[in-house]
């Protein structure tokens, strides 16, 4: 149960344990019988008009600006990678911008205009917005928060991280943990003498050969807040399930090593922007990396396998053959992070 508090704390908002506790312990509650989503990226919703996936969520990242993206980059491909866990294509957004006193126009113009490449390269809409001003010290500089509204092109997909089997392949669709080292790194001056940069990216791209090919996909998931750590629990949980991972198939930037090394992280607790898990059929799981690396993936990996053994359980095998527990994080780790 989670401890009862006067306050909430930075870890709340981690992605980790504390943030599933605070949905499940006090938004569920106080929410019943209002809420017809299923704990999944997006909600699904049936209209006489057809099928359609919905996300909202917040962006405060800080810094506003790092390598390889920005806050209006980041406002877009998250609530359109949401929509496209579930397998639609977003088609509609709404957005809003609440922004602080003697905020530079200079940088918000840069925002919108990163904010429009990629609405974009998306080919969704912007079918509503909103901007508010708060006095300053209110906010920190911006805060933007997007729907997505996405439509299911391919209505044989069926994902739920609530109906994954037993024996099946956990694939990656690309390196771990980049995003969140970059902002770190970004952060706190942390000079790299790399071309590190976020993977900040639209999903659905590389994404839909998949779904086209009718490969046996049971659930996908971003590894934003939390990383690959935050997804697989939440897998072994929903469905049950065991989850072994191996530990040498993860593929890690060197960089991301080092900025790991060097200030204690682990590369699965942090957060990916265009990296998403999949659970697919294991005689699937062949064709499903060889149409990843066809689309740009080049560095998706099979890591493991879903079990019956330990259930609710993620197991990591070390490259030392070892076998311990991977649990969820837990603790402040990286705040405002998306």
């Amino acid at each position: 149960m989670m401890q009862i508090l006067d306050s909430i704390l930075l870890s709340h908002g981690s992605g980790g344990v504390e943030s599933q506790n605070l949905i499940t312990e006090l938004f569920y509650p106080l929410l019943e019988g209002c809420v017809i989503g299923g704990g999944e990226d997006a909600g699904i919703t049936d209209s006489k008009s057809g099928k359609f996936a919905v996300s909202t969520d917040g962006y405060v990242v800080s810094p506003l600006f790092f390598a390889g993206g920005d806050i209006g980059k980041l406002s877009v491909c998250g609530s359109c990678n949401d929509v496209a866990m579930m397998g639609a294509k977003a088609r509609y957004l709404s957005a809003s911008f609440m922004l602080e006193e003697g905020f530079l126009i200079a940088d918000l113009k840069c925002i919108v205009e990163s904010f429009a490449k990629i609405l974009k390269q998306s080919e969704a809409k912007l079918i509503s917005a909103d901007t508010k001003v708060l006095p300053k010290g209110a906010l920190d500089k911006i805060f933007i928060t997007t729907t997505a509204i996405g439509e299911f092109l391919h209505p044989h997909l069926n994902l739920s991280a609530f109906r994954i089997p037993q024996d099946c392949a956990i694939i990656v669709s690309g390196n771990i943990g980049t995003h969140g080292a970059v902002i770190y790194s970004n952060r706190e001056g942390i000079n790299l003498h790399s071309d590190l940069q976020s993977d900040c990216a639209l999903l659905y791209p590389i994404l839909e050969p998949l779904f086209k090919e009718e490969i046996r996909l049971y659930a996908l998931r971003d590894a934003t807040r939390g990383g690959i750590a935050s997804v697989l629990n939440e897998w072994a949980n929903a469905s049950n399930i065991g989850i072994e991972i191996e530990e040498a198939h993860l593929p890690i930037l060197p960089q991301v090593r080092g900025i790991c090394e060097l200030l204690g992280f682990e590369a699965y607790n942090l957060a990916n922007e265009g990296m998403c898990v999949l659970c697919v059929a294991k005689e699937d799981a062949t064709k499903a990396l060889e149409i990843l690396h066809s689309q740009g993936a080049k560095d998706a990996a099979y890591i493991g396998c879903t079990m019956t053994q330990n259930p609710k359980k993620v197991i990591l095998r070390t490259t030392f053959g070892a076998k311990r527990f991977l649990d969820y994080p837990s603790g402040e780790l990286l705040p405002r992070i998306c």
